[in-house]
């Protein structure tokens, strides 16, 4: 049973085919008129909370009887109630619930919620939460991945394209959250059509488990009549007045999304509240008050809109506000992370979604290269969407492509792998996941012979630890996913396209895991002399469901923007990692552009760099309450025992622009970084306008120079090369890179395949000879 309301009373209809049924007559049940008639005020009030109030006739009777207040009272009332009620439930004294239908051929409207009520008359006097189950509410999907040893679940039944319902009892207040224990009230049911036409569903109630009555007594079917909704227009336009793609939030009165997200399929997530559409797409809506988010990606304003749909509402215009365009001046937003099957998605009716509906997510969130990575859930059936190209879904700007993610198969125990711009997506020797190298460097090998660029995925994962410093100098445990076996494979080149060694790993992931924990080893790496990038990604929709994009690169491209060249500028490091509500643009050095001439500025000895940048950032003007006074769950002061358990110390989302709220202001930091330490700050008023920042900087010796406006944006390092001398900036770093090849080696070597253990030993024992010779290279702090 799905818990997708939190209502303590609320449970899923569930729905099965039937015959139709003859209505029952609905009692009058003598009762206690003040609690009574207390509670019908109750009734009244919620009814026209959910945008189904009485008539004014009715209000009227029903506010005479409150104050009457005497049995005929009580007696007018529950006639006026009556004619409103679809479900008369009744339990016994032993406290078995049975139903039965009361009205014949009730209305509902097509993707649209109808209140009716449910006559309870509690000869048990329980004080039990009401719940109502029907077959044809269920979610119209389901995730099955099979294992090995288990028998497949038998078809869902009603098959999936039978359950058209959605249902939810609203316990929310002025309703109380369970039965009163009166021996007659009314709640309230609403009921969603996902069809027009005719409907049958069958009902049953319970208040716990085994409280339902024997045979048929406990189920009630009902034939509805849908009404067809009227369908909106919806005019979409960017900035400039040309159609485009958009987000939709759409709330009613009460509150709830629509379309329902239980009875939604692609290209719609059940998993998100938005819906994306485009300029000309028809919406269906009922008539009624709703509340509408309208947005695209974090480069716009969000506008929040109340919209009345009735019979003349044919069409609905909205046009995107922009606060920054980074693509004006070259820069364009990525994401190297997103899938289309697997966490979040389902695996049926299809494994998986598709192009086309990745494609709209990404161009409704204005995310200009989507790197749509296959892995280990649906594996073989989503393999045959790659091409080694751009996707026929995509519409430059807007960019799609199949890759792979090692995950689920092969070297994933050992720290997962984003595989970008491949042109064979299967290792040889096979032709599915489960012949896949368990050691990653040999995978690496294998995807940089062919030119792909490649790197850890959600690389914090394994590397938590209790420091808040940045860098700290604490041993992680090694024992996840993430950026773990790249404590080895940076210390490796391997064979490239042409021949020539490359380094192994051109990139960390950054973004969607603990900002301290990813950024802590990249610090310690780039000390060592190792000069991996940065890229920023979301893990669409595993780490987070949200949105595409939630996590983004913004990459530097002279000319027509490609996928290929997408990657290379991630490859080179022209390019910046963001949430999209902070940027930093043409960061420079001397005049050296960050991700050209190698990144590099040459002094002939000791002196002073000039950085420069064009730095923007925005902040709602208030805090948002969200972010703050939320606690650590229990046995978050030892975080090496959380394993995986990452957000015991940074809550979602770990990366955001109000973390780096200043407080009490609209303020963010912007920090100088030279390996790895803030050297010089100045703030900036987060109001969106783009500024002009300059710093001139200390270079004692050879060292890499970044900024930050943490956690919401970093640049990719420049190095300034003092004497032609190599970066060895740190003598604890490296020590500290040491030690972790040995506890990486503890965590990882039970992971390894024996016929590839002594390849292992090799690797780790390869990176051990780097880090000493490093380390006697090194400067002293």
């Amino acid at each position: 049973m799905s818990t997708r309301f939190c209502f303590s009373c609320f449970a899923v209809v569930q729905v099965l085919t039937c015959a139709s049924l003859v209505s029952a007559e609905v009692p009058v049940v003598t009762v206690e008129p003040q609690p009574f008639l207390a509670a019908t005020r109750q009734v009244m009030e919620a009814t026209a909370f959910l945008g189904s109030a009485f008539t004014a006739e009715e209000t009227a009777a029903l506010q005479q009887c409150i104050q009457q207040n005497d049995a005929a009272a009580v007696e007018k009332a529950q006639r006026i109630l009556d004619a409103r009620t679809l479900f008369l439930v009744t339990i016994n004294p032993e406290q078995r619930v049975k139903v039965a239908a009361t009205q014949s051929l009730p209305k509902l409207d097509e993707a649209g919620w109808h209140q009716y009520l449910v006559k309870v008359v509690n000869e048990a006097g329980t004080t039990a939460p009401l719940k109502v189950n029907s077959p044809e509410a269920g979610q119209v999907f389901f995730r099955y991945y099979p294992q090995p040893g288990k028998a497949d679940p038998p078809p869902p039944s009603p098959p999936l394209s039978a359950r058209w319902l959605d249902a939810q009892m609203w316990d929310a207040p002025p309703m109380r959250p369970a039965l009163s224990g009166l021996n007659v009230e009314y709640r309230i049911i609403g009921l969603y059509s996902r069809d027009a036409g005719k409907r049958e569903a069958r009902f049953s109630f319970d208040t716990g488990q085994g409280t339902q009555d024997l045979g048929f007594r406990a189920e009630a079917s009902v034939l509805f009549d849908c009404k067809p909704a009227p369908e909106v227009t919806l005019r979409v336009k960017d900035e400039h007045g040309e159609p485009c793609m958009a987000s939709f939030t759409i709330r009613d009165a009460a509150g709830r999304v629509h379309p329902s997200q239980f009875k939604r399929l692609a290209p719609d997530f059940g998993f998100q509240q938005q819906i994306y559409r485009e300029d000309g797409e028809k919406l269906k809506l009922p008539h009624g008050v709703y509340q509408i988010l309208f947005q695209r990606g974090p480069e716009s304003l969000p506008e929040k809109r109340e919209v009345t749909v009735d019979a003349n509402t044919k069409e609905l215009a909205f046009q995107v506000k922009r606060w920054i365009d980074p693509a004006k001046l070259g820069w364009w937003s990525g994401d190297h992370h997103i899938h289309a099957a697997g966490c979040a998605h389902y695996t049926s009716p299809t494994e998986g979604v598709h192009a086309p509906d990745m494609a709209r997510h990404c161009q409704g969130e204005d995310l200009k290269v989507g790197a749509n990575l296959t892995w280990g859930p649906c594996f073989d059936y989503q393999k045959q969407f790659f091409t080694g190209q751009e996707d026929k879904t995509s519409r430059h700007p807007f960019l799609l492509r199949y890759d792979i993610e090692v995950s689920g198969f092969g070297s994933h125990k050992s720290g997962h792998l984003c595989l970008l711009r491949l042109k064979d997506q299967m290792y040889p020797g096979g032709d599915s996941s489960n012949h896949w190298p368990t050691l990653g460097l040999n995978t690496l090998r294998w995807a940089q012979k062919q030119g792909a660029v490649c790197g850890p995925a959600h690389s914090a994962t394994g590397l938590q630890v209790s420091s808040t410093e940045l860098p700290n100098y604490e041993i992680p445990p090694f024992d996840g996913i993430g950026a773990n076996e790249y404590i080895v494979d940076v210390t490796h080149e391997v064979e490239g396209p042409d021949g020539k060694p490359v380094p192994a790993v051109d990139f960390m992931s950054t973004v969607d895991t603990a900002p301290l924990w990813e950024l802590n080893i990249w610090y310690h790496t780039l000390n060592a002399g190792f000069r991996t990038r940065i890229s920023g990604e979301t893990d669409f929709p595993c780490i987070y469901g949200e949105r595409v994009g939630l996590g983004r690169s913004y990459a530097k491209v002279d000319g027509r923007l490609t996928y290929d060249a997408w990657c290379d500028a991630i490859e080179k490091g022209r390019c910046y990692v963001s949430d999209g509500f902070s940027h930093l643009m043409e960061f420079s050095a001397n005049g050296v552009p960050v991700g050209e001439k190698n990144s590099e500025v040459h002094l002939a000895k000791p002196g002073k760099v000039t950085l420069k940048a064009q730095v923007a950032s925005l902040l709602a003007e208030n805090p948002l309450p969200e972010f703050y006074g939320q606690k650590a769950p229990p046995g978050s002061e030892n975080l090496k025992n959380w394993g995986r358990h990452y957000d015991a110390f940074y809550r979602k989302p770990y990366w955001h622009v109000e973390r780096a709220r200043i407080p009490g202001t609209r303020e963010v930091p912007v920090e100088v970084i030279v390996n790895g330490k803030p050297v010089a700050k100045r703030t900036l008023k987060a109001d969106g306008n783009v500024n002009d920042v300059s710093f001139d900087v200390d270079i004692p010796h050879s060292s890499w120079v970044a900024l930050r406006i943490l956690p919401s944006a970093h640049t990719n390092p420049i190095f300034v090369v003092v004497d032609e001398k190599p970066i060895r900036s740190s003598r604890r770093s490296v020590e500290w890179c040491l030690k972790c090849v040995d506890q990486c080696w503890t965590s990882k070597e039970p992971t390894y395949d024996e016929d590839e253990k002594e390849d292992a030993r090799a690797a780790y024992e390869h990176a051990r000879v780097v880090y000493r010779k490093r380390l006697e290279e090194s400067v002293a702090e």
